[in-house]
């Protein structure tokens, strides 16, 4: 099966490096004012889509170990956001921070890997692989 990129590949991608963008943008801004606050819902947004989307994305036909950890975002997402309305904002930050890195940059990083179906695009597109 030839590896191409389907609606799902593409929104999952896009959601992910927006994601990135977005989530860098809410950590080096001010904290809990009405912009954090925005910006903060357009990440969780784009993190519903990045993990929702993965669902759709199976390199061989079934499901892999990085499907439970979106079904794990999903929950932590849902965390993060009722311990920002509870004002647990300890335990929000450290949600969300963790998410960010666990979720988006190293979750990312193994997706790239040339065995990982995006992994393989990529190299392969590039002519590494």
């Amino acid at each position: 099966m030839a590896a191409t990129f389907t609606p799902a590949i593409l929104a999952h991608t896009g959601a992910a490096l927006a994601a990135l963008g977005v989530g860098a943008l809410v950590f080096l801004g001010r904290k809990g004012d009405a912009r954090h606050r925005l910006v903060g819902r357009i990440w969780v947004a784009l993190m519903l889509v990045t993990a929702i989307s993965s669902f759709w994305i199976k390199g061989s036909g079934s499901f892999s170990w990085i499907h439970g950890l979106s079904i794990f975002t999903l929950f932590a997402l849902a965390g993060g956001v009722f311990f920002a309305a509870t004002g647990r904002i300890a335990a929000h930050r450290k949600t969300m921070a963790n998410l960010y890195v666990g979720a988006l940059v190293i979750s990312g990083l193994f997706t790239l890997l040339p065995q990982r179906l995006l992994g393989r695009m990529l190299w392969s597109s590039l002519g590494l692989a």
